[in-house]
């Protein structure tokens, strides 16, 4: 099977977000399968300036499969190689995998697409959802939103329930897609996680008993850390915080990061309950799950918050938003869900410092060994390709 994924942004451009790592991991796994040949196209896009592109060591990486990088020349995406590589790679393909909807490659590729009558499966990676919930945080203005309107309504023209099918990683996701696209096929596969073979070791609490808590991603409003910093203010228990990440250019993530820090200031707990650490990754970013008691996110919206699923890999219990799809942690025995407002997260987070931790952390490293694991995830995404494959010959 001939595989081609076209997508925006590539790995190791890690400053685009979850979505960078998901696609990467997924096409490592799907490179393992039989009869399998990859091929992904994207772009050398590594930040905000067209200038910030992936550097010649970075592109040449190994991968076990085609990365064809082609040069950014503006915006996120916008590549005139894309395009002119499009074309004959798509008629390679049996099945194309298109990422992102909002992006310079969309277009083109449902276009392409339709001419060469090639499958599709085009993964969403939470855009509808977060177009559907930003006012809630940021709202648009009315400009912005049409031409949003119109974006998608071209794209609607291009596919066909007989040829595209929309993958998504939640159920939630899937019903914010139903709203815009009622006639679409869909194909529900969560994103997957590196989960370590046993369980780490590790101490529950520091010596002094403070109960140790973290946030991991953007620092950008759908996150909703605002009202983990006013919960932290209201807590008269022995507990910090460690938010890693870093702010993004685009939706207020910028201005997003001063308010926050400005923010800390005010309640009086920056650097004495909550500390700014950056963005980190790989060993770095393991140690961050090591040394944390809890994982909360209290995010206005996600799509399928990665993070949730790494900290329960690394065997910590998590306090989530009611807005995520993360409800099943309840049922599982490894967190909480709450409302993300300040009072709520403060006795969410008062509740679980008396909980049995290591218990739920155990709990979590085992859902996620069963149901999240790369291999499974990515034998799953072969499956709809072959789906799609067989309905088109009939």
């Amino acid at each position: 099977m001939k595989i081609l994924h076209i997508t925006p942004t590539y790995y190791p451009a890690t400053y685009w977000g979850g979505p960078i790592f998901s696609v990467y991991h997924l096409n490592n796994a799907l490179a393992t399968i039989p009869g399998v040949e990859l091929k992904v196209l994207t772009t050398d896009s590594a930040g905000p300036k067209v200038t910030d592109r992936l550097i010649d060591e970075e592109k040449q990486m190994t991968f076990p499969y085609q990365v064809i990088f082609t040069r950014r020349i503006s915006g996120a995406s916008v590549s005139i190689g894309l395009l002119t590589r499009m074309s004959s790679l798509i008629r390679w393909a049996d099945v194309v995998h298109l990422t992102a909807i909002f992006s310079f490659p969309t277009l083109p590729t449902l276009a392409l697409c339709a001419l060469y009558r090639k499958p599709v499966v085009w993964s969403l990676r939470g855009a509808l959802l977060d177009d559907q919930s930003r006012q809630n945080y940021n709202p648009q203005g009315s400009l912005k939103r049409l031409l949003k309107w119109v974006w998608k309504g071209i794209c609607h023209r291009l596919i066909s329930p007989q040829r595209v099918a929309l993958h998504v990683t939640t159920e939630q996701e899937r019903d914010s897609a139903v709203k815009e696209t009622p006639n679409a096929r869909f194909a529900i596969i969560p994103n997957g996680v590196d989960v370590p073979e046993s369980l780490p070791k590790k101490n529950t609490r520091l010596p002094d008993g403070i109960l140790r808590l973290m946030f991991m991603g953007r620092l950008a409003p759908k996150k909703g850390i605002e009202n983990l910093l006013k919960a932290m203010a209201q807590l008269d228990m022995p507990v910090n915080l460690n938010i890693y990440g870093t702010a993004t250019v685009g939706q207020g993530g910028k201005d997003y990061g001063t308010k926050l820090v400005n923010l800390a200031k005010e309640l009086g707990v920056l650097n004495k309950k909550a500390w700014f650490c950056g963005q980190v990754n790989g060993d770095a970013k393991i140690r961050a799950f090591m040394e944390a008691d809890v994982c909360v996110i209290p995010s206005y919206s996600e799509n399928f918050c990665i993070v949730v699923a790494e900290a329960l890999a690394h065997g910590l219990p998590v306090i989530v938003s009611d807005r995520l799809a993360w409800v099943e942690v309840t049922k599982r025995g490894c967190g909480l869900v709450v409302g993300n407002d300040a009072a709520s997260l403060a006795m969410a987070i008062k509740k679980i410092g008396k909980m049995e931790l290591e218990k739920m952390g155990r709990a979590g490293w085992q859902w996620m060994k069963e149901d999240f694991v790369w291999q499974k995830i990515g034998w799953d995404m072969h499956a709809v390709y072959e789906k799609m494959l067989r309905e088109g010959k009939s």
